[in-house]
């Protein structure tokens, strides 16, 4: 670990970054010492990523310098902060999916001899990093793309340690970890940071950077709310306060009583018996309108295959399924939707949204049929539409045109919430609504979930974070290796409770 009067590894000073229109940096100051966790906080939009991106060579600074080891550097590319020893893994994993393991380790720095790639070393040095990191049973010669979110996280760490690296960004690291891969997570940085490794460790769980981290830099608006405030002893309403501007309570939406609930009618939606071979055993639960459930359990234990099935993403090998008592053609996505059924998936950005694409657009794709007119499209009432949608939500910027890439990750789930909104459903299935939203944001669509459920939707819930799961859910499943082991209403349960359902036998 860092102190005070060790010598800074990396300083940058007065980093300052414009693209058309923003001001992304405004005059940033942050210095790094080897052997520290240096955690990097604030909302989306408040600076963060261009600041990482500036480190890692793939945005040069209007104005400012980084000064590395002493000297002064100007990092042209990602290759050049690479060889520097500076290696970032963004929270959007960029690894090549059909690449195995191996192949994307040693990506770009083949292990070969005059052209010829040595693959069996190449597998063996990764298996190497592999055991370093705590997972010896990723094989490397699996297919990347088959590996969960979890296991692309490891190996993009892994291809980070192939190099020989003196600092290591991490960009929402634990946001696809379940509690043990937190806790092996942090013995990896601990053992790091006891090699003379330095960390810039980006989080939107505040209670981790008291866990982690030395110092903590706060940015709000392109600028440093706060820099290299002791991360122990600095209390979360503190650096809260830093991060919004304003003071934000930490609570969730009141919920609806009970007995309403019951009374909001026949179930909505009834799994019978659904299974899914290799993926999760016979589950059965309703869903009834303006209730939320809430699905808890660690990574891999079934919660987010048994959504894709329910959404018609995977065909499950038993069971069936009803929506308003009537029987839901299963494996199929269109009957899904047809029937009122919507999902916001974990990974938003791959499997939700349109990047390239405006708001307008994705918030319209599921009900581009309104606004057909015969062979053409009613672009002017889809615009209408959708701003309304968006309005509705609070979505920022209220720009229908804007691209959906320029947005903050907050406002990117709100523009899927608002393609269903737009729909009309029914069903709302959320995994991981608030993964990679700043704490203000969180708030915010904690609220919205909780509107759309007492406007008679119902929702099925997945979180890795216990507290989310319980302040949002009226009713809970705990799912342990595909099997539910407890139902319970939510205000029977508490973290501890759900942590030794989880975590029993395992």
């Amino acid at each position: 670990m860092a102190t005070p009067s060790t010598p800074p590894l990396l300083t940058m000073s007065g980093i300052t970054k414009s693209f058309p229109g923003v001001r992304a940096l405004d005059g940033v100051d942050l210095d790094v010492a080897a052997g520290e966790v240096h955690c990097l906080l604030g909302q989306n939009g408040a600076g963060k990523s261009t600041l990482i991106k500036v480190l890692a060579g793939a945005h040069q600074p209007d104005e400012g310098e980084i000064v590395w080891r002493g000297e002064r550097v100007a990092l042209k590319s990602p290759v050049a902060a690479m060889n520097l020893g500076i290696a970032t893994i963004y929270q959007e994993l960029d690894l090549v999916r059909h690449l195995s393991v191996a192949e994307n380790v040693f990506l770009g720095h083949e292990v070969a001899t005059k052209g010829f790639v040595r693959r069996r070393e190449a597998r063996q040095r990764t298996a190497e990093l592999l055991k370093r990191l705590g997972h010896p049973e990723i094989e490397p010669g699996r297919i990347v793309g088959s590996l969960s979110a979890a296991g692309q996280q490891i190996v993009s760490m892994a291809r980070a340690l192939s190099h020989d690296v003196k600092l290591i960004v991490m960009d929402e690291p634990s946001a696809a970890l379940d509690p043990d891969e937190v806790d092996n997570l942090f013995r990896i940085v601990a053992d790091l940071t006891d090699q003379g490794v330095a960390v810039i460790y980006i989080s939107h769980r505040l209670e981790e950077i008291r866990r982690i981290g030395d110092r903590v830099t706060v940015l709000k608006d392109g600028r440093a709310a706060a820099s290299g405030l002791p991360a122990k002893d600095t209390p979360t309403p503190k650096v809260v306060s830093l991060m919004t501007g304003r003071n934000v309570e930490y609570a969730f939406p009141e919920k609806a009583p009970e007995d309403v609930v019951v009374r909001g009618g026949e179930p909505v939606l009834t799994a019978e018996g659904l299974a899914l071979d290799g993926e999760f055993a016979p589950v059965d639960f309703e869903l009834r309108p303006g209730e939320i459930v809430g699905l808890a359990g660690l990574v891999g234990s079934g919660r987010s295959e048994i959504l894709e099935t329910v959404f018609g993403a995977r065909k499950p090998t038993a069971g069936r399924i009803t929506v308003a008592g009537k029987p839901l053609r299963l494996g199929s996505v269109t009957a899904a939707v047809a029937a009122g059924l919507g999902l916001a998936p974990e990974e938003r950005k791959s499997q939700a949204l349109l990047m390239t694409e405006s708001v307008s657009r994705n918030v319209s794709i599921s009900s581009l049929s309104r606004f057909s007119r015969g062979s053409w499209l009613d672009r002017g009432g889809e615009r209408a539409a959708t701003r309304a949608a968006a309005r509705d939500l609070s979505l920022r910027p209220d720009n229908p045109d804007a691209l959906i890439r320029t947005l903050s990750g907050g406002n990117q789930q709100k523009a899927v919430l608002a393609r269903w909104l737009l729909r009309g459903c029914k069903v709302l299935l959320l995994d991981e609504p608030t993964r990679g939203v700043d704490v203000g944001a969180r708030a915010e669509l904690y609220a919205l979930i909780r509107r759309l459920a007492d406007e008679g939707v119902a929702v099925l819930l997945v979180s890795s974070e216990i507290p989310e799961v319980l302040g949002l859910a009226d009713r809970v499943i705990v799912l342990r290796e595909g099997r539910v082991v407890h139902t319970a209403p939510a205000h029977e349960l508490d973290e501890h409770r759900v942590l030794d359902l989880v975590m029993e036998g395992s």
